[in-house]
């Protein structure tokens, strides 16, 4: 027994002497990866392309067509295509710029400031007012408020400064002053009172009559007035607004002064248009220490919103 276990000690001995003098070199260890992924060699780096970013479009949208203009002190009042313009610092009335600013042209729905300051200054703006018949008798642009409705005076003011109806327009004079005719007299006495000397009024609402009138000069000495109107300034800067008929309905009203949305500075306030009048706009813009307002009459239906919008820039930097 005891040979037997010197020999089978021997014997394994010399095999794994043998087999270790056969084996072959060690493989070199393979790199770990993810469960699932593809083996590649030890020493090949994966690199990673970083994100493609992203093209900006360049497709225009139909907002683009306003630049945002920021001209530097001292430049040229930008060019336009309106009849008449007006700008002034809407603090003290200073003339910044004006072209045919006394030429006397139909005002359209601008004259509806006026019509909006006489209701605002005159207050109980808590107060109902019922729809009659003859508020209804104005087109085009109507708000379809039917007869026996009653409505907040609030209400009916943001509607009329925000969408401009004229059907709304001719309620609140109505209600005001007893008759259209009657309220056309407060507005020209009214406009008389600010110094708008150069203007008449026969409606609230700017469509065309004969004998009414005004110029950029007057629009502008109104708009001061009205941009001073705590309730006024609410109001014309709202994008838009949800008007509740008295039935329960409710509609969005979006503001049609389409300056108000494309330009930053921008925060007010009344647009206008007849066949006569062409396209009309005053608008007002602040920043940091300079309120300025700007009248531009008689002007393209696309001119009108990249006109104004120049002029509030130019003015806001000049």
């Amino acid at each position: 027994m005891k040979l037997a276990r010197i020999f089978i000690s021997i014997f394994c001995t010399v095999t794994f002497a043998l087999s270790a003098l056969a084996v072959d070199p060690e493989p070199e260890p393979e790199v770990v990866r993810p469960t699932g992924a593809e083996k590649s060699p030890a020493n090949e780096r994966v690199s990673k392309k970083p994100k493609a970013k992203r093209a900006r479009s360049t497709r225009k949208t139909q907002d683009d067509d306003i630049p945002i203009v920021r001209t530097a002190p001292g430049g040229s009042v930008p060019a336009t295509g309106a009849k008449s313009v007006m700008i002034i610092d809407a603090h003290n009335g200073q003339v910044l710029y004006e072209k045919n600013a006394d030429e006397v042209r139909p005002a359209a729905s601008t004259q509806k400031l006026l019509t909006a300051l006489i209701i605002a200054e005159h207050g109980y703006l808590d107060q109902p007012v019922r729809v009659q018949a003859i508020d209804t008798m104005a087109e085009p642009v109507k708000l379809n408020i039917k007869p026996g409705d009653t409505y907040q005076r609030i209400d009916l003011l943001r509607a009329l400064l925000v969408k401009s109806p004229n059907d709304v327009a001719r309620c609140l004079a109505r209600d005001h002053a007893g008759s259209v005719e009657a309220f056309a007299q407060v507005m020209n006495w009214r406009a008389q009172s600010l110094g708008a000397t150069h203007s008449h009024f026969v409606n609230p609402n700017g469509l065309p009559m004969p004998g009414q009138y005004s110029s950029a000069r007057d629009l502008s000495i109104i708009a001061r007035a009205a941009y001073a109107n705590p309730t006024i300034r609410s109001i014309v800067c709202l994008p838009q607004l949800v008007f509740r008929y008295a039935n329960g309905r409710t509609r969005e009203l979006e503001n049609t002064n389409k300056v108000l949305k494309r330009y930053p500075y921008c925060n007010g306030m009344k647009t206008g248009y007849t066949e006569a009048a062409g396209h009309c706009l005053i608008s007002s813009a602040s920043r940091p220490g300079r309120d300025i307002i700007v009248v531009v009459l008689g002007d393209s239906k696309s001119g009108v919103w990249r006109d104004s919008t120049a002029l509030l820039s130019w003015g806001l930097w000049m």
